[in-house]
């Protein structure tokens, strides 16, 4: 098929690169001449295990191209999808702009060439309920009635670190449309991605808006949960890693997403949690649970930040902190709405010195904080005279690291794991003053509060490693 992608943002990029690997002719469209020449020369714009190859390889074969020409690209194309920005407002609201613009930069070219035949437009970003028929009358308005066209809702499900294998062996398809004609584009175009055991959903346009809304908020309900029962844990002494093994062994609930840590952040969860909110709150049906999510959430970076307060006595102050991981996950450099910036922020505020390290994402950091911290070219790195380390992201490389190194490097064996990345039975025995989330508090020289391991305290329970 010819395809079109309008967005060359992270879904975007992901959706062109793989619909060209199974063989469609892909005309990209962006606005951003920058993007726009690096795509083209052959460097890949964000960070995404497996994209660079499939990328490379089909630029070579010219199955995909890059342009600012939206007319040139939709004129051959089958299928239009619309992968732009919904950035959230003040009020949480996504806002539509740049899609709508689009649909109706679509009808002005549509209306040049009314006999240029049948097109399905799909929105492929998350977007509020009744976005399509939005986009339908905005492109309608400015095409007039004599153009064939559908607009389908088509959300995507795309984990970042996981995108280009969520994308060519999906889980699921949802295709939101009452047109028999576009579902069938649909499902044709889709037909050599699903794998045995996946399922294409088919219905109305609202519900599949919804859908994608109900899914993110389910997932971002989970995290927030398990923050907050971690916090219960912290107050009676329980631990929230038998807890998770024994609640996730249930199959009704499974083992995913049950990991406590410093919250939920991405471009993902933090928006379209706030997004539903809003919605939900306009057509008079409030979402209280939702609501509980949202402000566990914000919570939750602010327990971790005291914990280490109590840890220093409330004397910030002059400390040098290390910051092992800056993208709000592994395997990724966003760090839109990564947790960990409200503890750098409040480190700064209480005049801390921070050093901080990330294997992708230190872009991100530089653009936030320019010289007010300190950027270290690896972890050990960043160690060197550090009063404490936070551990922020659950890159690999964090996993198995030379403790003793560690303490020889800082000046204080303090650390703060906002990942639950390491037993505390061992961290003690290892001479570390370990903090971790939800797992049990125990006395010890140098302890500041729950959730703490010191060197020379009572006897430890056995955590599992992780």
């Amino acid at each position: 098929m010819n395809v079109a992608i309008v967005g060359t943002g992270y879904v975007g990029l992901v959706t062109g690169v793989c619909l060209a690997e199974r063989g469609n002719a892909v005309h990209c469209v962006d606005t951003n001449p920058s993007v726009l020449e690096k795509l083209n020369a052959g460097e890949v714009t964000i960070y995404e295990p497996g994209l660079e190859d499939i990328y490379l390889r089909n630029l070579k074969k010219g199955r995909i191209s890059f342009s600012g020409d939206l007319e040139k690209a939709i004129g051959p194309a089958e299928i239009i999808f619309l992968c732009l920005p919904t950035p959230p407002g003040e009020d949480g609201s996504a806002d539509l702009k740049y899609i709508l613009q689009v649909a109706n930069d679509l009808g002005k070219i549509f209306a040049k060439r009314p006999g240029a035949g049948y097109k399905v437009v799909v929105d492929k970003s998350t977007v509020p309920v009744g976005t399509s028929e939005k986009v339908r009358a905005a492109i309608r308005e400015s095409a007039g009635t004599a153009f064939e066209f559908d607009v389908v809702s088509n959300p995507e499900f795309l984990r970042e670190g996981f995108a280009v294998e969520d994308f060519l062996r999906p889980e699921r398809v949802v295709i939101g449309s009452s047109s028999e004609r576009a579902i069938v584009a649909l499902k044709d175009l889709y037909e050599p991605f699903l794998p045995s055991g996946s399922t294409v959903i088919v219905m109305d346009e609202k519900s599949a808006e919804v859908t994608k809304y109900a899914a993110n908020a389910f997932l971002a309900l989970k995290i927030s949960y398990m923050n907050d029962l971690s916090n219960f844990c912290d107050a009676v002494g329980a631990d929230i890693d038998r807890i998770r093994d024994g609640i996730g062994s249930d199959s009704r609930i499974g083992h995913k997403f049950l990991f406590p840590g410093l919250g939920y952040g991405g471009s993902c969860l933090p928006k379209d949690v706030k997004a539903l909110l809003k919605s939900a709150s306009d057509s008079g049906a409030p979402l209280s649970v939702l609501q509980a999510v949202e402000d566990i959430n914000q919570e939750q970076r602010k327990r971790f930040f005291r914990k280490m307060e109590r840890h220093f006595g409330g004397k910030i102050e002059g400390l040098r902190v290390a910051v092992w991981g800056i993208a709000f996950k592994p395997n990724t450099d966003d760090t839109r709405e990564a947790p960990v910036f409200h503890i750098i922020d409040e480190l700064l505020k209480g005049k801390a010195t921070v050093a901080v390290y990330d294997p992708e994402a230190m872009a991100g950091a530089r653009a936030r904080y320019g010289d007010r911290v300190d950027y270290a070219e690896s972890s050990y790195g960043a160690l060197q005279g550090a009063d404490a380390l936070v551990i922020a992201t659950e890159w690999n490389e964090f996993r198995k690291p030379d403790f003793g190194l560690m303490k020889t490097l800082m000046r204080q064996p303090a650390l703060f794991d906002g990942r639950n990345l390491f037993d505390p039975r061992k961290m003690r025995e290892r001479g570390f003053l370990y903090h971790s989330i939800g797992r049990k508090a125990h006395e010890g020289h140098g302890t500041g509060g729950s959730g703490g391991v010191a060197a020379g305290g009572g006897a430890v329970p056995h955590s599992r490693t992780k």
